[in-house]
């Protein structure tokens, strides 16, 4: 499987990672080791359903570099999603607490902090909508404040809007897959501190097909 590589020096390489490959050991760091030799950290993940725009670390210093920049919050992600529903507000924010059941590997929205509950945000805006059948489905942009287990998944299906394709989560729409895509992603590199913004489109296959990304 050959990876697309949007850019790489010896710091780090960032590329689209297609869905259904792992972002952690077994998938992504392996499959870019025999591309372009070398070792790669992985320091930040994407759900295997999930594709777009990643980074890897090629050495020590600039792992660490980028783990401090997603805990400092410089490093910056946004998602292009498409959701079964309309959200009732053409942007806003959604704020809730998530617990994550590891054994079974899917996230819950809780009315009450407890042991394991953590708080998720995100901003989302509306792109467009278009009918597909039956269902009205929805384009939108989606920024993380957290980085919380399936978040934009379960926070968009708590309110009756899942994703297209994401049968975990109540989508009706099962013969494509998880309509997340990670478009942007913004860091300082960890070697220059250069501000670094690379974006990709969504595939031009169904459900983003109906829609029109710029």
């Amino acid at each position: 499987m050959e990876i697309p590589i949007l850019f790489c020096d010896p710091e780090i390489a960032v590329c689209l990672k297609p869905s259904g490959v792992l972002s952690e050991t077994g998938g992504m760091p392996e499959l870019l080791s025999g591309q372009l030799g070398g070792a790669f950290s992985c320091v930040h993940r994407l759900d295997r359903a999930v594709g777009g725009v990643m980074v890897y670390a090629r050495t020590r210093e600039a792992a660490a570099a980028l783990s401090a920049a997603i805990a400092n919050g410089s490093m910056q992600k946004e998602y292009l999603a498409v959701t079964q529903g309309v959200p009732a507000e053409e942007s806003g924010t959604l704020r809730d607490l998530l617990y994550h059941d590891a054994s079974h590997n899917k996230s819950y929205v809780v009315k009450r902090p407890r042991r394991g509950v953590r708080e998720a945000v995100l901003d989302y805006e509306r792109l467009g909508s278009a009918v597909y059948g039956e269902l009205t489905l929805s384009a939108l942009r989606v920024v993380l404040h957290t980085g919380r287990s399936h978040q934009i998944r379960v926070q968009f299906a708590s309110r009756g809007m899942p994703l297209a394709g994401d049968g975990k989560y109540g989508s009706a729409l099962r013969g494509c897959p998880i309509a997340l895509w990670s478009a942007v992603l913004r860091f300082p590199h960890p070697g220059t501190g250069e501000e670094l913004r690379f974006a990709a489109p969504p595939p031009e296959e169904f459900p983003w097909r109906l829609f029109k990304f710029t």
